[in-house]
């Protein structure tokens, strides 16, 4: 089987130093390789094709036969690490709680420990009273999603 610290190895070398960084990695009982990539500014193409060919060129099929593949996180897969959620401040954002309720707003603030979203209120709860900010710790965090609209 593959040694994922070795592939760790292979990718945290590749992207140190620039804007980009590992969401997730992924080796299955059969080889099958998946890179979970992002940056600051964003991934493209290119930049998936460049970690790919450095991966394959540092493994020998020969000795043992793998799948690769490379790709950037998706604006539809949940938010992992801390810097996609530094990265994603003044978006909108789905977040669903531990405890199963789901709370959507903008994401104002991403600190160390917790995030801040100002949230899409209707006019009845704005005149309720309900508080227009809600503040997370990532331990409360079950799933948090980027929302596209158009």
């Amino acid at each position: 089987m593959i040694d994922k610290v070795g592939i760790l190895d292979l990718v945290c070398g590749f992207l140190e130093g620039t804007d980009k960084f590992l969401v997730d990695l992924h080796i299955s009982k059969d080889n099958r390789i998946n890179v979970s990539i992002d940056g600051d500014n964003g991934i493209n193409i290119d930049d998936c094709i460049e970690l790919s060919r450095y991966i394959e060129s540092h493994l020998d099929r020969e000795v043992e036969d793998f799948e690769l593949n490379v790709a950037s996180a998706g604006l539809d897969t949940p938010l992992k690490l801390l810097r996609q959620y530094k990265k994603n401040v003044g978006r909108s954002l789905r977040v669903e709680l531990m405890t199963g309720e789901i709370k959507e707003g903008v994401l104002v603030e991403a600190t160390d420990d917790r995030i801040i979203l100002e949230l899409d209120l209707t006019k009845k709860q704005k005149k309720e009273g309900v508080p227009c900010e809600f503040e997370c710790p990532y331990s409360e965090i079950k799933t948090a999603k980027i929302v596209i609209k158009f």
